[in-house]
């Protein structure tokens, strides 16, 4: 199997990932946060997570640039909750 078949396998598992699981929990934090709520054990952990796969997945964005919009579009997401979290932690 060569790189461009073993990319293909990984993005798709990835964008199924983002789909079924990622997108959805980032939302509901979003919308929790919006609120006023605080981020929990659980969302902060759910955050690292996704900053761990992100620098995992540098080299595959690289040879992939095509994906690059949709992870940027995606970390901002991941900045807004974590800042909106943080705003919310010093102003409860």
């Amino acid at each position: 199997m060569d790189q461009s078949e073993k990319d293909a396998g990984t993005l798709m598992a990835l964008m199924l990932d983002l789909e079924e699981n990622r997108l959805p929990r980032a939302l509901q934090i979003l919308d929790k946060v919006n609120e006023g709520g605080l981020l929990s054990d659980r969302d902060i952990d759910f955050l690292k997570k996704v900053y761990e796969d992100s620098r995992e997945n540098e080299l595959l964005v690289e040879r992939h640039p095509e994906y690059c919009l949709l992870i940027s579009r995606c970390l901002s997401l991941y900045t807004e909750i974590i800042t909106k979290g943080l705003e919310n932690e010093k102003h409860p």
